[in-house]
């Protein structure tokens, strides 16, 4: 399954800005806008999958700490039973 993460051109744009203002700040360099976006689009490439797959984790756990509170919860409502006389 290829990740595929699309940004709409308002989101790229901020992040160009942002690139180039990390690159000048930090760096004391200046870099175009196209070479902000082709930096952007590298990171994307490389760092996109990782970000998911933590993403999915994260999700997994959230989702399996709600199902076990869940879980205590239906406990709770149980009501006890006679077994013996």
């Amino acid at each position: 399954m290829q990740l595929t993460i699309k940004l709409s051109k308002e989101q790229k744009a901020d992040l160009v800005g942002s690139v180039q203002a990390y690159f000048e700040e930090e760096r004391s360099e200046s870099i175009g806008e196209l070479g902000a976006g082709q930096f952007i689009d590298f990171m994307i490439k490389e760092l996109g999958p990782y970000i998911y797959n933590q993403a999915i984790e994260d999700s997994r756990k959230l989702i399996m700490d709600k199902m076990n509170q869940l879980d205590d919860e239906l406990y709770t409502l149980e009501k006890p039973t006679m077994t013996s006389r």
